[in-house]
């Protein structure tokens, strides 16, 4: 079976994340995406410390399907260097791969 993993990702907006997410799953580079938020993040940019209100996209998908998938996440998203980290799945019921792998490009 394909390694899975779950890529995390950020926007400063509902409406984008979901717009993102609707485009990711489309293109079937995701097989599912969720949004959580609002959420805080704190973090150094530019030699500053900021503060600010974001939502969080976790997305599941191939790890053969990472490059492609970053590649259209920078194309959509206004930042300009977005979160786009990516983590193993290690373990997860067959269903659910299962499931996974039928929703994905092959």
């Amino acid at each position: 079976m394909d390694d899975f993993i779950i890529v995390y990702m950020t926007t400063e907006k509902e409406d984008h994340a979901k717009e993102i997410s609707r485009q990711l799953v489309s293109d079937r580079l995701v097989a599912c995406a969720q949004i959580v938020g609002p959420i805080r993040s704190i973090y150094r940019w530019k030699g500053k410390v900021e503060d600010e209100r974001e939502w969080l996209c976790i997305f599941k998908t191939r790890s053969s399907l990472f490059e492609r998938l970053s590649a259209k996440i920078k194309e959509l998203h206004s930042y300009e260097v977005p979160e786009i980290v990516g983590v193993p799945i290690k373990h997860g019921s067959t269903e659910y791969l299962d499931w996974l792998n039928c929703e994905l490009l092959k």
